[in-house]
């Protein structure tokens, strides 16, 4: 087609034209459409038609003659294919008319290297149609039907490409005129299991090369299997048991120790040695934990020579910012020139931000130790409850003074805002930009003191509510205890009531824990209820169940009725802390057992 022969990518064979010969190069140039020019420059014949594309008098050479392997150049897409007539021993082919469409074709098939080949002549023999199409490249094989149409199979996939520009052409066997010597090419793609066979077997073994170079790439970036562990003997285990010894071999002999326990060595014989290499390798734990001491300490100064450095970078920084500020007042700034104010102003932005930026640093590593210290008090024990509410009330006193000092800071700001408002209206008109400048990064700074007073404010806040909460955790204590030794002294004296052992009936009815009928269906419906509750429930959630029955029980009622019935109901504390909470459990069951 038009569309395929401007895409041909074949292999032309150079032609032996000697230079000395003017009529041979022109023909050729001639043949691709190009006007002949001499290795000078000049043209070789006046009479070359540029519109035709041709010279008049020279027939030109056709790209398809037998004995010549090339292709017309590629067309461009904006210009018409012209085809050619093409010359064979047998037979002539003319191209089709180059403004009708190109004919059509279906989908090219994977791999394809077979062509079908319709409106072949009716006379038309193999050997015609080898003739033909031989010029394309190597026919493997031609299957011809007799109803004028064939199948040709070419050695490579490039050769269905040359095919399928004859398509279109009309073919004469000879110089006969006769309908059964004359027909109209239609060459298209061919669907062939061989060809669609070959490909697949093509991808495979793509696909096992791009296989092996991945296993290849993989290996090369693998790293090294570790050298095998040796088996267990007794030469072997005094080595270990030497090298366990040694700080600087203990890693590579505790993994060979792992090994052998896992794969199973350890038996009756054995066992002495391996506890002997365990007691060895536990010898190892004191010196981790001093090494990891060493670190931590090492640690710790490295962050107090970097916290120091840091607040004497803050220092300097402040010492070049007052600097700047002191020479930006009326009374140095009148003698610099406006280049020199620009770079000054330009020099003083920049050193702020950047101790700004320290300054922010410097509080996160404030705050890091802050939270870290909050973190071991709350691990300690509850006797230092003491010591945390003053340490508490020392940062919460700390924060009072920060807050304090950052206050006159902005007081101290505002005033330095007021004198430059104040100096502006004196200042000339060419100073009113590097004043707006200054009042800008002094807004700036202002706010960024304001968010800085903020959050102080909140961690104060922060702090307050901590002591409040370790202030309600300690009367929580104190209550829990006072209750405690309440419920002793109750115990104590219902042991001294079950030791009389001659009581009348009426005193016993009379010294009853439960005093009307009242208590006796509130004992019931508490029971009934911590019975489906087998974890226990708090007095509130038990006063909520009952207070839906009658809305005039009381919680201290229902509290003081259950300390009295200790064999009935048990109180148990759970959680530690702010998260202590009382739970009543029935204890029914074996309570009656104990009475």
């Amino acid at each position: 087609s038009a569309d395929g022969g401007g895409n041909l990518s074949l292999d032309s064979i150079p032609m032996g034209l000697p230079m000395s010969d003017p009529t041979a190069w022109a023909t050729a140039m001639n043949n691709l459409g190009m006007a002949p020019m001499g290795m000078t420059g000049q043209p070789l014949l006046p009479d070359f038609d540029p519109a035709l594309g041709m010279m008049t008098g020279i027939p030109p050479i056709n790209p398809m003659m037998p004995g010549l392997g090339i292709v017309p150049p590629p067309i461009p897409p904006d210009m018409p294919a012209v085809k050619e007539i093409i010359h064979c021993k047998s037979c002539t082919l003319f191209p089709p008319n180059p403004h009708l469409p190109p004919p059509a074709t279906r989908e090219r098939p994977p791999g394809c290297k077979t062509v079908f080949v319709g409106g072949l002549p009716e006379n038309g023999t193999e050997q015609i149609i080898m003739e033909v199409f031989e010029q394309c490249g190597e026919v493997i094989a031609i299957r011809k039907s007799k109803k004028n149409f064939c199948h040709i199979r070419f050695a490579e996939e490039f050769m269905v490409d040359k095919a399928l520009y004859l398509s279109g052409y009309r073919i004469r066997l000879g110089s006969s005129t006769d309908k059964k010597d004359t027909g109209r090419l239609h060459v298209d793609f061919a669907q062939a299991r061989d060809d669609l066979y070959e490909w697949e077997c093509k991808q495979r073994m793509l696909a096992r090369e791009e296989r092996h170079r991945r296993r290849l790439e993989e290996e090369r970036f693998r790293p090294p299997s570790p050298p095998p562990v040796v088996h267990y003997s007794d030469h072997e285990c005094s080595v270990v048991a030497e090298k366990l010894k040694d700080d600087t071999k203990f890693l590579e002999a505790i993994q060979t120790l792992l090994t052998w326990i896992e794969r199973g060595e350890v038996n009756r014989r054995t066992a002495n040695n391996f506890y002997s290499m365990i007691q060895s390798a536990n010898s190892h734990v004191r010196r981790l934990v001093n090494e990891k001491a060493a670190h931590e300490k090492e640690m710790e100064e490295a962050k107090e020579k970097f916290k120091l450095a840091l607040s004497g970078i803050l220092v300097q920084f402040e010492q070049i910012v007052a600097v700047y500020h002191s020479a930006s007042k009326q009374k140095a700034w009148d003698h610099f020139t406006k280049a020199q104010r620009k770079n000054i102003s330009v020099w003083c932005k920049q050193a702020e931000e950047i101790r700004n930026i320290h300054n922010d640093e410097l509080m996160g590593i404030r705050r890091e130790e802050e939270m870290e210290m909050s973190d071991e008090e709350i691990e300690d024990p509850p006797e230092m409850q003491e010591t945390e509410e003053s340490g508490l009330v020392s940062q919460v006193e700390a924060l009072k003074e920060e807050n304090d000092s950052l206050r006159w800071q902005l007081d101290a700001y505002r005033n330095e805002v007021e004198l430059l408002k104040q100096e502006q209206g004196k200042a000339s008109r060419d100073e009113d930009t590097t004043k707006e400048q200054q009042m800008k990064l002094l807004q700036q700074a202002l706010q960024g003191m304001q968010k800085h007073l903020l959050k102080v404010q909140d961690e104060y806040k922060k702090r307050e509510a901590e002591l409040e909460k370790v202030k309600e955790d300690k009367l929580k204590l104190e209550t829990l205890l006072e209750t405690l030794k309440e419920q002793e002294s109750s115990s104590s004296r219902v042991c001294a009531c079950s030791q009389e052992k001659e009581c009348p009936v009426e005193k016993s009815l009379s010294n009853s824990p439960v005093k009307s009928e009242r208590e006796v269906l509130l004992v019931g419906i508490i029971s009934t209820f911590l019975h489906v509750h087998p974890f226990g429930a708090s007095i509130e959630y038990i006063c909520s169940y009952l207070q839906r029955l009658d809305s005039k029980i009381c919680t201290a009622e229902v509290e003081v009725l259950m300390t009295r019935l200790q064999n009935t109901f048990r109180q148990e504390l759970s959680g530690v802390g702010a998260s202590l909470e009382k739970r009543w459990k029935f204890c029914g069951f074996d309570g009656l057992k104990m009475t």
